[in-house]
């Protein structure tokens, strides 16, 4: 039984986990990360396939976690579809490291990797390892120069950035 409980919080760490030799940023400020953001670029998972025009909106919630709602258009069913979950700081509250939960106790690691820190108009997050990337920005496209920069930086990560699926947002 004791090896049981063993693997199986060893399991649910690595859902939150980050991949090795990848930090998160440090001096993160929530308030300023509240809002709506659009998915520019992800690694293919099966709870996107199929949609465009993917978007994030984060807001406070009362018990001070955050409340998460992403949102896509479904082109075969012809309409936006949505999931709400909620996240946790999994440290300090100036480290963007997170946990978000869609599905109950089930936590999967959000981890914010790259961020303008000055203007709050991009991010790149990181799930517990290298099989889980996105690009967000605070506009439906990036400027060329920004994007390129950070498929350099996510690319010298490690991450698969010649897989990457751009989203459109028309």
């Amino acid at each position: 039984m004791r090896y049981v409980l063993s693997a199986l919080l060893f399991l649910l760490s690595a859902c939150t986990g980050i991949p090795e030799g990848v930090t998160p940023v440090s001096g993160f400020e929530l308030h300023r990360y509240l809002g709506t953001w659009y998915e520019i670029a992800r690694l293919d998972h099966r709870f996107e396939r199929g949609l465009s025009d993917i978007r994030a909106e984060y807001s406070l919630r009362d018990d001070g976690g955050v409340k998460v709602i992403n949102s896509g258009f479904n082109a075969e069913e012809g309409r936006r579809t949505a999931a709400e979950g909620k996240a946790y700081f999994v440290d300090k509250p100036d480290v963007g490291r997170l946990e978000v939960s869609f599905f109950g106790p089930f936590y999967g690691a959000y981890n914010i990797i790259a961020l303008d820190k000055t203007a709050y108009r991009y991010a790149m997050i990181a799930g517990p390892n290298r099989e889980y990337f996105w690009i967000l920005a605070r506009t439906p496209t990036l400027d060329q120069q920004t994007q390129k920069a950070l498929l350099s930086e996510a690319k010298a990560l490690g991450f698969a950035t010649e897989k990457l699926i751009f989203d459109s947002h028309d």
